[in-house]
């Protein structure tokens, strides 16, 4: 597959999913780069505006093993990975999948569980397996999950631990409708669920396919660099505690391949990297106490980087 059937069967998703969530073609297109990323996505928004919606209308879209945990207080850690279970006609011990072994994992309020609960997904969030008692299971590529979470400070909610959020390629917010697409979800929406009618455009050999594609775009050194040097001023910013992570290069890098993949192109430009560099790093920083009291947000420190930073030349 090539850059042309890329285009041809992300679109069909992006169609797909954009029946049913109406007016966010950017957050749309941000999920399914992450798709593409071979990451995970972190919706985090008030109620009602949709972020458990857009995670089903994207696992439907693709016909793959979809798998959906709803994250409450009583959540235990093997409610999610499985559990071993003494089986009296074998006399002995098999082990039960829980819901993490599906291509999608959608988890509803992930922050409502506690975290130790919380703590089941890293394992399988960076290292593609799951070991219980001893025994290490592999899970299927692709592999995905989308987590929904109320903002904490709402009630009933635990913050997500560093090293939760780190392994999220990126985070974004659905943000309220504007007039026009509120009116339409009415009609749209007011006599039935267009969920209820999507069906699969693409299948998860499909998704392995694009994952290839999007492996043999062409990074340059010099926006390599640049990725480099924007993970580094965060570390170095008077208004964070927490800079990013090797990871988040990382996995920066990874979704600007992805995204200029979704532009039909087969390299990366130093705007992939500035376009997504908000919602792939904002949501692993910490701000400082002096940050916080003058409400000095990460996604501000990271918005303010990106204009600062001086942006390489194609002849650098």
């Amino acid at each position: 597959m090539g850059l042309d059937g890329l285009a041809q069967v992300a679109g069909k998703i992006r169609d797909a999913v954009e029946t049913v969530i109406e007016g966010k073609p950017s957050v749309v297109r941000l999920a399914l780069t992450v798709l593409l990323a071979e990451g995970h996505l972190l919706i985090e928004d008030v109620p009602g505006v949709g972020k458990t919606m857009l995670a089903k209308a994207l696992a439907r879209s693709i016909d793959c093993s979809v798998r959906r945990v709803q994250f409450t207080p009583d959540l235990l850690p093997s409610d999610i990975t499985g559990v071993s279970a003494y089986n009296q006609e074998l006399r002995e011990f098999e082990f039960k999948p829980g819901p993490v072994f599906a291509n999608i994992v959608v988890g509803d309020e992930i922050n409502r569980a506690s975290p130790k609960t919380q703590s089941a997904l890293l394992e399988c969030m960076e290292e593609r397996q799951v070991t219980v008692d001893g025994t290490t299971y592999p899970l299927e590529r692709p592999f995905m999950v989308i987590s929904t979470q109320n903002p904490v400070e709402m009630e009933g909610t635990y913050p997500l631990p560093e090293a939760q959020r780190d392994r999220f390629t990126a985070r974004i917010s659905m943000g309220y409708p504007d007039p026009a697409a509120e009116l339409e979800m009415l009609d749209v929406h007011g006599q039935s669920s267009p969920l209820d009618r999507l069906r699969p455009v693409a299948h998860a050999g499909d998704v392995r396919g694009l994952i290839e594609v999007v492996r043999r775009q062409h990074v340059a050194a010099q926006v390599r660099q640049y990725a480099i040097d924007l993970v580094t001023a965060t570390r170095n910013h008077p208004d964070l505690r927490l800079g990013a992570s090797p990871r988040a290069t990382l996995h920066l890098v990874r979704a600007a391949r992805a995204y200029a993949a979704l532009d039909e192109r087969d390299y990366v430009l130093p705007d992939d990297v500035q376009e997504l560099a908000v919602p792939v790093l904002a949501h692993r920083l910490l701000p400082t106490a002096e940050a916080q009291v003058e409400r000095r947000r990460p996604e501000q420190v990271v918005a303010g980087l990106v204009k600062r930073l001086p942006v390489p030349s194609p002849r650098a």
